[in-house]
């Protein structure tokens, strides 16, 4: 129930806010289902995450849209299922615009509503129309489709161009020293992993071979704009900082604000404060620094007076990965340490781990603390908020799941088609129904279940979370039933194109 007199419903169904709430959704990268304390997790610790697990509600059942971060990104800002878009795959840095900019967003929900609206962090849903020029302001993007103020790294830490951006332009740019980005060939006398070894300071396992930025190979070419590269090391404390100006500046004034954290996507480049800090290498590390990120950041809510005015909404773009480019202990020194919370897979898995994720909620003096096993997605923000401010959207896959985000209820959704790396599930109820995907995934060489088998998968994850007993050939009648609504949700095409090794 609400418990904040200012946050009572009028009915049943509808709350009234007599004042504005702020929304704040912090997301992290690759964070999985076990590597939170307040998710069981017992080699690391993170208290300040969990005290919004343990003040706010901690929810079990709740999912990314899909198992990888772009596709999952664009679901939480439209409200639309990845897989309806089928240009919705990990995007390279030099990728155009991924949403139109006539969509519906969070962002523009917000704007309508009179809020001010910002993102800092990673964006990785696309630049432009194909073909940018890093020196000049580079449109559309956050702004265009409802963000007022953006402040973003444009793909991920491990892809050029390693640069902030700031409403279009790149930061600390000079134009006598112009950037340029090419994925596909690398630039004259410009050193790479391969043919420069000796310049690395982080050894790369696979995929990572080529510019090297701050002794770190990444992913694509880049030449030029030294004096706007970013220091690895520096980033979140970076991020921090412009989050916590950003509240400051704007307390006045209802805000949506979009933090969207790097942790602990690779490369893992925790401060010297942090480092050896877990004793599972700078995977642990950087876990622990995002932890202290987030505590230092409610600090600054609360010091602002921000706090019970304000909806946290905590979660991360998909399940975990250890290996994922860099030679960087995250195996060697995994220890006890479970990221998948003993859920099956992980990123780039249809399996459970692939897209089952924290998710908390807090909002001081208005949500009780509580558990909730009520299945929720990211992708249901957009309607759910939208019924926070008293309005609705229209013509999209979301579902308005305010009631159990608010605690009101336990009741989430009946169904949702789960997605990963062009592959799709289907969760209903407490069952989960997987089909027939076959070929070999490259990530399979390095460890990663991905989940293409040959036959198809029925499981009760109520009673087998980590998805150990299929149980198609002896429950077949329930078998045919998951199958039929799934293709009826779905589509009977869901598998054109999967059944090939998949370069993504």
């Amino acid at each position: 129930m609400y418990c904040n007199s200012s946050h009572k419903k009028e009915d049943s169904e509808t709350p009234i806010a007599a004042t504005k709430p702020n929304v704040i959704v912090i997301y992290l990268d690759d964070l999985g289902y076990g590597d939170l304390s307040s998710y069981d997790a017992t080699e690391l610790e993170t208290p300040n995450i969990d005290a919004l697990a343990n003040g706010g509600i901690k929810f079990t059942n709740a999912y990314a849209s899909s198992a990888t971060c772009t596709p999952s990104r664009y679901a939480l800002l439209t409200g639309v299922y990845p897989w309806r878009n089928k240009k919705a795959k990990i995007l390279p840095g030099t990728a155009p615009l991924l949403i139109d900019t006539l969509q519906i967003t969070l962002p523009k929900l917000f704007k309508k509503e009179g809020y001010d609206t910002a993102i800092i962090g990673k964006w990785h849903l696309g630049l432009g129309t194909g073909i940018i020029d890093w020196n000049e302001h580079i449109s559309p993007g956050p702004n265009e489709v409802g963000f007022d103020e953006s402040y973003i790294l444009a793909a991920t830490q491990d892809r050029v161009p390693t640069v902030y951006i700031q409403n279009g332009n790149v930061v600390g740019l000079d134009k006598n020293d112009p950037i340029e980005v090419d994925y596909f060939k690398n630039f004259e006398n410009e050193p790479t992993a391969i043919s420069h070894p000796e310049m690395l300071t982080m050894k790369w396992h696979h995929g990572h071979n080529n510019s090297i930025v701050n002794g770190i190979p990444r992913i694509g070419f880049m030449k030029g704009g030294d004096s706007a590269k970013w220091s690895d090391v520096d980033m979140a404390d970076h991020f921090l900082e412009k989050a916590q100006a950003y509240v400051k500046a704007h307390k006045d004034n209802p805000f949506f604000l979009y933090y969207a954290m790097q942790q602990p996507h690779v490369p893992r480049t925790p401060h010297p404060r942090f480092e050896g800090k877990s004793g599972m290498g700078p995977r642990g590390d950087v876990i622990l620094e995002a932890d202290w990120c987030i505590g230092e950041f409610v600090k600054t809510l609360e010091t602002e007076g921000l706090l019970e005015n304000t909806l946290i909404i905590f979660s991360s773009d998909n399940g975990p990965v250890l290996n994922d480019g860099y030679y960087d202990d995250a195996v060697e020194k995994l220890g006890n340490h479970d990221p998948a919370g003993g859920l099956r897979g992980g990123k780039y898995s249809i399996f459970e781990a692939g897209t089952r994720v924290p998710f908390i909620t807090y909002w001081k003096g208005t949500i009780e603390p509580a558990v909730s096993d009520a299945i929720v997605c990211q992708m249901d923000l957009l309607a759910s908020l939208a019924s926070l401010l008293n309005t609705e959207v229209k013509n999209t896959d979301s579902k308005d799941l305010l009631d159990p985000l608010l605690g009101n209820s336990e009741k989430g959704r009946d169904h949702l088609i789960l997605e990963a790396t062009g592959k799709t599930a289907l969760r209903s109820g407490d069952w989960i129904y997987i089909p027939v995907y076959e070929g070999r995934n490259f990530r399979e060489a390095v460890g990663i279940e991905v989940g293409n088998l040959p036959d198809e998968q029925l499981y009760n994850v109520v009673d087998d979370a980590g998805q150990k007993e299929n149980l198609a050939q002896s429950n077949p009648e329930k078998l045919q039933e998951m199958k039929q609504l799934f293709e009826t949700l779905r589509g009977k095409d869901y598998n054109n194109g999967v059944k090939e090794v998949i370069f993504q």
